[in-house]
């Protein structure tokens, strides 16, 4: 969207937008060229948590920057400051949650049409029918694309790989986030204003996917090496035969 656009969207005057702009409280616009800025749905949200803030807490944008700068005597440390949170972490994350059709992801996954059903019937997306087209969020539509992505690798249905085999991400990825929010919430709330925790559950979102993603690799190549090395063992043996290599590994006694 122009300014003219966000001016609509969210009651705040442009030159109101551009000094949150000038203090860092909102992220940049997209600049496809020169004097030409877009700005979305991340944008919206912003200008609106940031004039709530402003009237709701009477907050000055100078306070408002050093709270989401982590500085936590910025902010009044009651639960009444959470209903922004969902807002400020989308905004600072680049979250935008307006809809997009689902053609719109041919060009990434050709399959995206079936692709689409198939991960809606697990729970990974949400379709929204818009007259005879349907739409979903901008994060469901990467999901889509990335389904293409692995098909491109080589993760056919040929081989026996369909979008369904996501289902076990999908439960592990909400049970942990659902687990993660709990414990989240639990120990800051009434606590730690809401402009630093905000800044800290951004932290979290990226370092925490991180660690969970390099455990992740540790305990798939540690099992990997640990099948290898019993089908080689199972080889050395006279008269062995090759061993099927997702057969469970053996214990070996020291």
């Amino acid at each position: 969207m122009k300014m003219r656009d966000l001016e609509q969207r969210t009651g705040v005057n442009r030159e109101t937008i551009r000094v949150y702009l000038r203090h860092g409280l909102m992220p940049e616009p997209s600049r496809p060229a020169t004097n030409v800025a877009d700005y979305g749905e991340e944008h919206a949200q912003a200008v609106i948590a940031i004039r709530k803030l402003q009237k709701e807490k009477r907050l000055p944008l100078h306070m408002i920057k050093r709270a989401l700068d982590g500085d936590a005597t910025a902010m009044p440390a009651d639960a009444s400051a959470f209903p922004h949170l969902d807002r400020l972490i989308a905004a600072r994350v680049g979250v935008d949650d307006s809809l997009v059709p689902l053609s719109s992801v041919l060009g990434l996954n050709p399959k995206a049409m079936d692709d689409a059903r198939a991960l809606e019937k697990i729970g990974a997306i949400k379709l929204v029918k818009r007259g005879k087209a349907l739409h979903l969020g901008r994060i469901d539509a990467q999901l889509v694309g990335i389904w293409g992505d692995m098909r491109a690798a080589g993760y056919t249905e040929e081989l026996g790989f369909h979008p369904e085999v996501c289902k076990l991400h999908v439960e592990a990825a909400t049970n942990l986030a659902h687990a993660e929010l709990k414990i989240f919430l639990e120990n800051l709330e009434g606590r730690s204003p809401e402009g630093p925790a905000a800044q800290m559950a951004q932290v979290a979102l990226t370092s925490l996917l991180s660690f969970f993603g390099l455990v992740r690799v540790r305990t798939v190549l540690e099992d990997l090496r640990s099948r290898a090395a019993t089908v080689r063992a199972q080889t050395r043996r006279p008269g062995a035969t090759h061993a099927d290599p997702r057969a469970e590994p053996s214990r070996v006694r020291k």
